[in-house]
């Protein structure tokens, strides 16, 4: 048992944020497919039946893991740039993904139509109508945004970031001599590159999103 998830079910009952702090550890320890209430029980050293009090099922505990990281998402600054506001909440979104690489699948794939989701999203395609986009060109905006979030924090967090997941694998020297684009390609695609690789296509995209709103009043 994890000590400090010990010392927490020390202090007194069992309760819904205790549970939700050790699932993110159990998760990240043990991956969504190794997850189990059974393990979450014994890492807080209960019971699963007392956890099923506080959520009934699976799925009641994923939902809430995934309100506990929308939650805390604030709407930038309405004083700010609207791009820079844009820049932040797209970063924001990025960062939690990140944080919980083993969880992100979930996350990523998570319909977000909880309260707490439908609150984050209503404030996120309010912002592209702040924007000066009409309520069309918001949600199409949105969905585009959240193809290239998600497709990048899955790559970051269970594509490269993982390695090679191919069976069969090349050595350098025949990477540098049957593959050369690649090998010199190559140093831009490890983790270290992450960062400036999503700034270069994030810019990419506040640029012909303004490129639209701009050619749309120029109309």
């Amino acid at each position: 048992m994890d000590s400090s998830i010990k010392k927490k079910r020390t202090r007194g009952r069992l309760s819904r944020e205790m549970i939700e702090d050790a699932a993110f550890e159990v998760i990240e320890r043990e991956g969504l497919s190794g997850f189990s209430m059974r393990k979450l029980a014994a890492a807080l050293g209960c019971e699963a039946m007392s956890i099923y009090h506080h959520f009934p099922s699976q799925a009641h505990l994923y939902e809430a893991l995934v309100d506990r990281l929308i939650a805390p998402l604030k709407m930038p600054d309405p004083n700010l740039p609207w791009r820079e506001r844009m820049r932040l909440a797209v970063l924001d979104y990025r960062r939690i993904g990140r944080e919980h690489p083993a969880f992100a699948i979930y996350f990523l794939s998570y319909r977000m139509n909880s309260p707490t989701c439908l609150a984050y999203i209503n404030g996120i395609v309010g912002l592209f109508i702040d924007g000066g986009f009409d309520q069309e060109m918001a949600a199409r905006l949105f969905r585009a945004v959240g193809y290239y979030l998600g497709g990048a924090v899955l790559d970051e967090t269970a594509g490269y970031a993982k390695g090679p997941s191919a069976v069969t694998t090349v050595n350098g020297e025949q990477l540098a001599r049957d593959f050369p684009n690649i090998a010199a390609a190559g140093r831009y695609f490890g983790t270290a590159e992450f960062d400036r690789t999503f700034d270069l296509g994030l810019e990419m995209l506040l640029d012909e999103m303004e490129r639209i709103r701009d050619g749309a009043k120029a109309k």
